[in-house]
């Protein structure tokens, strides 16, 4: 999909050279700070896109207020500040910079990792308080000790790297990543049961998510070495700061090192003050490379949409990634006009339910399985919806209004109609007890229509314009009469085409500039659907 994106709010102190490069592709660009509520609010009414850190929320409330708002890019990586679901429902683009701050974020966690071992802070503190304290501050080596990873994505692998340099054995843990693949890496794969106990250190690489919100608690500090010390510079909430301080008090835990916080910046400063505590505000990704990274990547990713390139760090539609190629394009635009033409086609039933099956035909249209169906909803449901439709916010929708969709690919078969050709794309839509199916290709890059309920165009119909979908019995052909309607109403007629003859009522199809009323009846048949393309 490509968006007109005119103008893009950038704030919370991104890069400059995010505008410059968003001004080079023609793309105006307003630059703030963190605003307030109302301020920020009244901005996005004239914006198509926004790019925040880690300061602005965007809610459900600040999207529902800003209609003309398309896309929202995030120049890091954590998401926790944008309503995602609320975007999704409405249609809006959610993207982030997933490599832009790995180096910086692992750094700054290896330098977690070596103030804790060695107390660096507390001695740099107690020194430049006139203190020569040595006692104090005995601290360990790291090498030989065991350093857990929870999240073994890009931050977490580049932290194995560096810290098995220190001679420290490096152990792990992520859903997502097979146990031979981590081997490569030196990092030994367990479940979160058999890591707890082995940790010396434990440094967790998640973003915030139910599963992950206080993962590191109470019950799993008492499962772990004792003195065991806790690095967090994911996202605050991952760790659970008052078990966290329990755990530091009774001994449980030797030490932490927190760079987020559940609130920033935190009030209550209790666990920031506590001695065996290293804090610092958020600095992760606070370096002057990573930044002008994160802000270079989402501008880029931006200006790819608009152009039409392959989209990157889409969070709420990754399905999208390929969908704006020119290859793709002509595809999603059949798959829109076979949804729309099913829907006007199918009769409304007392069953409300309503499925699709989707089925792709060629190696070529096969590979993008992954947003046709969601083309062919936008189409069918978007005279259905209660809000504007895209193939942002169509599964979402689908799944709420209780359409369901399968899609299968064959891409070493051919369609039933040779017509088609070995590339096709067929959709069959059931209501009830009533069910269409369609077939098209995008022959010359345009939508196509070669069947229609076992009925052939043997030379393809193109959709496009206003089109009247009549049908009638088999051995007859209303258009003569359809054409003589049509023009003592004064409509522009410019094509009349019929499905290849058989013994099944055929369909004939008439093309005019613009929709209109047509109330007269045809004798032998009838007027199906009306659809404006």
């Amino acid at each position: 999909m490509t968006a007109k994106i005119e103008k893009v709010l950038l704030l919370d102190g991104v890069d400059p050279v995010c505008g410059e490069i968003l001004q080079n592709a023609g793309i105006k660009v307003t630059v703030h700070a963190k605003l307030p509520k109302e301020q920020l609010l009244e901005e996005l009414k004239s914006h198509d896109g926004v790019v925040v850190r880690s300061a602005t929320k965007v809610t459900s409330e600040v999207l529902a207020a800003t209609p003309r708002l398309k896309i929202v890019g995030r120049a890091g990586t954590g998401v926790d500040n944008i309503d995602v679901e609320a975007a999704t429902r409405r249609g809006v683009i959610v993207m982030n910079t997933p490599g832009g701050n790995t180096l910086s974020a692992a750094e700054h966690t290896c330098a977690m990792v070596c103030s804790l071992s060695r107390s660096v802070p507390q001695a740099c503190a107690a020194l430049k308080a006139g203190k020569w304290d040595r006692k104090s501050y005995m601290g360990s080596e790291l090498y030989g000790k065991t350093l857990a990873i929870v999240g073994l994505g890009r931050i977490g692998r580049e932290v194995a790297k560096r810290m098995q340099s220190f001679g420290m054995t490096t152990i792990g843990y992520d859903p997502m990543i097979p146990a031979h693949v981590t081997a490569e890496w030196g990092v030994e794969a367990m479940s979160l049961e058999e890591l707890w106990p082995r940790a010396d250190y434990i440094t967790v690489h998640t973003p915030l998510l139910p599963h992950t919100r206080n993962l590191i608690g109470s019950e799993v500090l008492s499962k772990c070495k004792r003195g065991v010390r806790v690095v967090n510079v994911a996202r605050g909430g991952i760790v659970d700061e008052a078990a966290l301080l329990v755990a530091l008090e009774d001994g449980r835990c030797g030490g932490a090192a927190l760079d987020v916080f559940l609130e920033e910046p935190p009030t209550d400063l209790t666990l920031c003050q506590h001695p065996k505590v290293i804090c610092t505000p958020h600095l992760g990704a606070n370096t002057k490379e990573a930044q002008r990274r994160v802000a270079c990547e989402i501008a880029q990713q931006m200006v790819d949409m608009v152009q039409g390139k392959p989209l990157v760090g889409v969070i709420n539609a990754p399905a999208l990634t390929n969908a704006t190629s020119d290859a793709c394009r002509p595809w999603i635009e059949l798959a829109q006009s076979l949804g729309c033409l099913a829907n006007r086609i199918s009769q409304p039933t007392d069953t409300p339910s309503l499925s699709i099956s989707l089925h792709l035909y060629g190696a070529g249209v096969s590979k993008m399985k992954t947003f046709l169906g969601s083309a062919v909803l936008v189409g069918l449901l978007k005279e259905m919806a209660s809000s504007d439709i895209n193939l942002v916010n169509a599964p979402l929708m689908a799944q709420e209004m209780g359409v369901t969709v399968t899609v299968d690919d064959h891409p070493d078969s051919c369609p039933s109609i040779a017509a088609a050709g070995p590339e096709a794309m067929e959709v069959k839509v059931t209501r009830g007890l009533n069910s269409h199916t369609l077939l098209g290709n995008v022959s010359g890059g345009q939508a196509t229509l070669y069947g229609l309920d076992g009925c052939v165009w043997e030379a393809g119909l193109t959709l496009g314009r206003n089109m009247l979908f009549f049908t009638a019995s088999p051995g007859t052909s209303p258009l003569a009469a359809i054409a003589t309607q049509l023009a003592s109403l004064q409509a522009c007629l410019t094509s009349l085409s019929s499905s290849v003859p058989s013994t099944k009522e055929g369909w004939h199809v008439a093309r005019t500039q613009a929709a209109v009323d047509f109330q007269s009846a045809i004798p032998n048949a009838r007027l199906v659907a009306q659809v404006s393309f």
